[in-house]
């Protein structure tokens, strides 16, 4: 453990959980440092023992990403009493993993795990804008109009944001390929239920570099040290 390291980046560094889930899991008092619930904002130092609901933690030396082909049905949740299956319950790997990145319980599609929590930060902070590629099956056909609009980014209500400025492409009747630069929660159906269309279906099929490839739902796949590279350089670590 380095000198002086704030808690929630050696959380982080353990594969648990993104810095900011690390927040909450000391909040929650979750997480004790030599037999003492935790506070936020805690600095740890060399020979701290640090455990998550009483189970020790360590660093992981060996950094992996996985590459998931996330089922509709799956949630994208450590735990949650009221999933049926999380993604917790659908990887079996021998090191922990956490998700870099979400996609709600309805859409399908490549979700990306790992167990280095730098790479779970850059991904789940929306101000790196890293790219995700999505297909997405509409019950109606969207008009220019509809596909222009959505284009230059609208206001979420709901969320209180706009959108970032995107890329829409028309593949066929109906279904088209958006490329988006952020993660709002439910984002693209909600862009959508702006227009007075309804998602019929929605599969992501690109994260940054990694593509969803020849995966079947429910497969995952170790990313090879070129991928790592090409990944890891892209998003600036």
């Amino acid at each position: 453990m380095k000198e002086g390291e704030r808690l929630n980046k050696y959380l982080a560094s353990c594969g648990v959980c993104s810095r900011r889930e690390a927040d909450r899991l000391i909040e929650a008092g979750r997480v004790q440092v030599g037999g003492r619930v935790a506070s936020l904002g805690e600095v740890v130092t060399e020979g701290d023992e640090v455990c998550l609901d009483g189970q020790p933690l360590k660093r992981q030396e060996k950094k992996v990403v996985l590459a998931y082909y996330k089922p509709p049905g799956v949630v994208v949740s450590e735990r949650d009493p009221h999933a049926e299956t999380t993604v917790a319950d659908a990887i079996d790997y021998p090191l922990r993993v956490s998700y870099a990145g979400r996609l709600d319980k309805d859409s399908e599609g490549l979700l990306l795990l790992t167990n280095d929590g730098e790479l779970i930060h850059v991904m789940m902070q929306g101000r790196f804008a890293h790219e995700k590629e999505y297909i997405v099956h509409l019950w109606k056909d969207p008009s220019e109009e509809d596909l222009e609009v959505l284009r230059a980014g609208v206001y979420l209500k709901d969320l209180k944001k706009k959108t970032r400025a995107c890329r829409i492409e028309r593949l066929r009747k109906c279904v088209v390929r958006m490329v988006l630069r952020e993660g709002l929660n439910r984002q693209i159906r909600r862009m959508w239920a702006l227009r007075g269309i309804r998602v019929r279906a929605l599969k992501r099929t690109r994260v940054v570099t990694v593509s969803l490839g020849d995966l079947r739902p429910g497969e995952y796949a170790e990313l090879t040290p070129a991928q790592l590279k090409e990944l890891y350089t892209a998003v600036g670590l």
